[in-house]
């Protein structure tokens, strides 16, 4: 039986880089698993750290983390802090394609391990274009805004059909994970949906995640 996998993430939110890493090392014994990358934008108010306070917060949080989960990431070097707005509608462009996975890997990679900023359209295009989509047609998309009705579509379905407020969460039927899994988490969301369907979202963790007030 596949067990399907719904990841909401900002490709701009380092937890969510970190759960990306995990659920790849979690999951790659597993040929039954379908996971579907969901762009979850932040809002405009969600990036409220100063640089002095970011740089605070991944030394207190983000690095320990990710030395504890042995996944390399580094705070990019991007003034100012990049929106995930323009990146979250290509996604759409990318989905359209068979590219969704693709570009979800190569946009957080070029982030927060090679510190290109995602934020400018030339940067996500040649990105595009490195993962095999028409970079023409994907930057012209992004200009046009061919995708922001979607993208806004899919973050009013997000709130109030899956009740998501914060990032990194996956939800597999009626289970759900909020904040960066634990390995055993990641188990316990594949066998909770592998038993007869609830009616009731079961929430396994809840650990840091990034929501409307920043990170924590």
């Amino acid at each position: 039986m596949t067990v399907k996998i719904s990841v909401y993430s900002d490709y701009v939110c380092p937890l969510c880089f970190l759960t990306k890493q995990s659920l790849y090392e979690a999951l790659k014994e597993k040929d039954d698993i379908d996971i579907q990358w969901i762009p979850f934008e932040q809002s405009a108010q969600a990036d409220t750290l100063q640089k002095e306070e970011r740089i605070l917060y991944w030394k207190e949080t983000v690095y320990p983390l990710a030395e504890k989960m042995g996944v390399s990431i580094t705070l990019p070097d991007v003034t100012p802090y990049p929106s995930s707005r323009l990146a979250s509608e290509g996604y759409y462009f990318a989905k359209a394609h068979g590219k969704a996975r693709e570009y979800t890997d190569r946009l957080m990679d070029a982030f927060f391990q090679e510190q290109q900023n995602i934020g400018q359209v030339e940067v996500l295009s040649r990105l595009a274009a490195e993962i095999g989509l028409d970079q023409q047609a994907y930057e012209e998309a992004l200009k046009q805004r061919l995708y922001e009705e979607t993208h806004k579509n899919e973050l009013d379905r997000a709130h109030n059909k899956a009740n998501v407020t914060s990032v990194p969460a996956l939800i597999a039927g009626c289970t759900k994970v909020s904040g960066v899994p634990v390995k055993e988490a990641l188990e316990q969301l594949i066998n909770q949906e592998q038993k007869p369907k609830k009616k009731k979202v079961t929430l396994l963790m809840n650990g840091p995640s990034c929501g409307i007030n920043g990170c924590q």
